[in-house]
């Protein structure tokens, strides 16, 4: 009924994306492009090392495998359709294709939440617990856990979305974004959105801010025991073993903070979609380069996929 009532009122949404010079949107366009390509190239590459490697088999890398689905998911719901809004300077989505959007967007990004904790407790696991390590972070152990978080992520989302369709959307229908974000549809939105606020506000404790609680106990506790390790060899080793993953923590956490938790006020339309590009483009390509570039684990998968290659191919 009110899905109906909202497809009749307003039968789509006009997104403006980056109102600028056709020559600055093209070049944009260009380097959009790129990075679309590059994240889905470098994301596919860990999920298929991580698949057919005997040596990537361990919890850590099964994480890293599902962190790169979420990032694909993610970009191909945003980047193709912002990519034909940067060449038409704005275009129309439907309605039900906004709602579409939305959903995978916050799904995906309540996944990566979730998920990056699991990662933390993982690495917590592996240095204040070593001895216990294998037989905590079991194969079905990750399973679950991953099944969980994506299942939270689902079912978040949909909660999410079911209250936005039952908005009234009756004009105007100018959302001054790249992408069907919450923020901008409920500025549209004609009826009252106190409920859909306070709702989302009590959905980011456990999705966002108890994640971020979570890990940085985790973190906490893991510096103390590696400074209590006496060889600086020994210190230096147990650090790169969470180092990419806290890069990728504090990437992910800074730029969602920053667009949906600092107050936004005097902050222009323009310095919030290119905060907006840090978690929805940049992110999900600097994961796969982070991970392959400060693990030796991975590239050694690489040079043994490409000296297969290269002797398969003679």
């Amino acid at each position: 009924m009110f899905l109906e009532k909202n497809l009749t009122v307003v039968p789509e949404f006009f997104l403006l994306g980056f109102q600028t010079s056709q020559g600055l949107r093209f070049i944009l366009f260009c380097l959009l492009l790129v990075v679309y390509c590059g994240t889905i190239c470098g994301n596919l590459l860990i999920i298929t090392l991580v698949s057919t490697s005997q040596n990537l088999h361990t919890p850590m890398y099964f994480f890293i495998s599902q962190l790169s689905i979420s990032d694909i998911l993610l970009t191909t719901d945003i980047d193709p359709n912002m990519l034909h809004i940067l060449l038409n300077n704005g275009g129309p989505i439907t309605f039900i294709g906004c709602m579409t959007q939305l959903y995978f967007f916050c799904a995906s990004e309540v996944f990566e939440c979730l998920l990056l904790t699991v990662m933390s407790y993982d690495r917590y696991v592996a240095i204040c617990n070593p001895l216990h390590y294998n037989s905590i972070m079991t194969s079905a152990r990750c399973v679950r856990l991953a099944v969980a978080c994506w299942l939270s992520g689902l079912s978040s989302a949909f909660v999410s979305i079911l209250m936005t369709q039952m908005l009234n959307f009756c004009g105007p229908n100018i959302i001054d974004h790249f992408f069907c974000d919450l923020v901008p549809l409920l500025e549209i939105a004609c009826s009252d959105t106190f409920i859909i606020k306070l709702q989302d506000a009590l959905l980011s404790i456990p999705a966002a801010f108890i994640p971020t609680i979570i890990i940085v106990t985790s973190y906490v506790r893991i510096v103390i025991v590696i400074l209590r390790i006496p060889s600086s060899t020994g210190r230096q080793k147990a650090f790169s073993t969470c180092s990419s993953h806290l890069i990728v923590v504090s990437i992910f956490y800074w730029s969602l903070f920053t667009v949906y938790v600092v107050p936004t006020g005097g902050q222009s339309s323009t310095i919030s979609k290119l905060l907006s590009l840090l978690y929805t483009v940049l992110t999900p390509l600097m994961n796969p380069i982070i991970y392959s570039l400060r693990n030796t684990d991975i590239k050694k998968a690489v040079q043994g996929k490409l000296y297969k290659f290269v002797i398969g191919g003679h």
